[in-house]
């Protein structure tokens, strides 16, 4: 009877031991199913926000319709893609941090509007350094080197870009050398006029159309008057004269704010003496701008000019780029935005209140299965 009870007590306390072990294994598993689902998640967010989400919202994005493309004797159209202001963050005043987003939102939404529009040639409208008015040899070599792997691109794509205010510097600070370096690495030296299926574009350094016949200034005027019989299109960095941003409209146009103060002649926009002058040489259909990082269109006479805003998320939350499809007879543009900052910071602050909930759940569920199957100790 003894022996018997010491079995049926060995038995129990093996099965006991044995129930315990189970459990164990179970909410050691539990533990690793919980802590794989839950960096599978954060992977998938991270995925989305910081590389999906170009392809997404770009993709809803077309190129626009020309009124005359089915004419017998229209040509096949230019795909051009144009963006502006980059402003690529220096040494001197730029935060690591700051630059790895900034640089990483760029790339990804430039790099995600080439592989779906796919556009023959895209235009860059200036100021795609922020301290290139400053940078010694050393810094603007690592300047350009970053953008040029951020904003690489296919063969079959053709990049040009226009010299900014804050490639080179203000006329004040404007130099030669700065001129000459801009100009050597992104060839645009012997080529100020560039034709393409026969539409020509007018490359204009308008921070050296000052008309105080400082060298440089005189050389670009020089080229204008070179060039002024020649061309069809003009693109330029500095806007057209205009009084204020008051007239502009749209949700990338400037706030409230900033359209009641009045811009200063030959900083934020030419003079009315150089743009009268650009207007009758060039005589364009069509002026694309930047400098201002907002949105604008304006008419000087029946030519229309838009500015186009930042590429940069740093300047704005809703940054656009302009597709167009232009032939020698006519054109059409087509504004595409990319994903707003808000979006992506929505989007992590509930994934973040998601998966703490999820974990404060697993957690709890994995401690409450613990406390059923392991057996508690009887006090001696």
């Amino acid at each position: 009877m003894l022996h018997r009870s010491l079995s049926y007590l060995t038995f129990a306390h093996m099965a006991i031991s044995k129930r315990w072990f189970d459990s164990g294994k179970g909410s050691l598993l539990n533990s690793s199913v919980f802590l794989l689902k839950f960096l599978t998640i954060i992977f998938l967010v991270i995925f989305f926000c910081e590389f999906l989400l170009y392809y997404f919202v770009i993709f809803w994005c077309a190129w626009p319709n020309l009124k005359n493309a089915s004419s017998a004797h229209s040509s096949t159209p230019l795909k051009a893609m144009f963006l502006s202001d980059t402003h690529l963050l220096g040494e001197i005043k730029g935060h690591w941090f700051d630059k790895l987003r900034r640089e990483w939102q760029m790339e990804r939404a430039y790099q995600s509007a080439l592989w779906l529009m796919q556009p023959d040639i895209v235009f860059i409208l200036g100021d795609l350094f922020d301290e290139g008015k400053w940078s010694n040899s050393k810094a603007w070599d690592y300047d350009v080197l970053r953008f040029q792997s951020m904003f690489r691109h296919p063969p079959q794509t053709e990049l040009i870009v226009v010299v900014g205010n804050h490639d080179v510097g203000f006329h004040y600070e404007m130099t030669e050398h700065k001129v000459k370096r801009f100009e050597r690495v992104f060839n645009i030296t012997s080529e100020k006029v560039v034709t393409r299926k026969g539409i020509n574009f007018v490359l204009v350094n308008s921070v050296a159309l000052e008309g105080d016949g400082c060298v440089i200034c005189r050389a670009e005027e020089d080229r204008i008057f070179k060039v002024s019989r020649q061309l069809n299109c003009s693109r330029k960095h500095y806007p057209l004269y205009r009084a204020s941003d008051s007239e502009c409209t749209g949700e990338d146009s400037a706030s409230p704010e900033e359209k009641q103060v009045l811009f200063i002649e030959k900083y934020d926009v030419l003079s009315q003496d150089a743009s009268k002058k650009l207007l009758q040489l060039i005589q364009p259909r069509l002026i694309l701008s930047g400098h201002t990082h907002s949105a604008c269109t304006v008419f000087h006479g029946d030519v229309q000019e838009i500015s186009i805003p930042s590429f940069s998320w740093r300047n704005r939350n809703n940054p656009s780029f302009i597709m167009g499809l232009i032939t020698a007879e006519d054109f059409a543009l087509e504004k595409c935005f990319l994903p707003t900052e808000n979006t992506v910071i929505y989007t992590y602050s509930v994934a973040s209140m998601l998966l703490f909930l999820y974990a404060v759940f697993q957690l709890s569920l994995i401690n409450a299965l613990k406390s059923f199957f392991v057996p508690k100790e009887k006090p001696v």
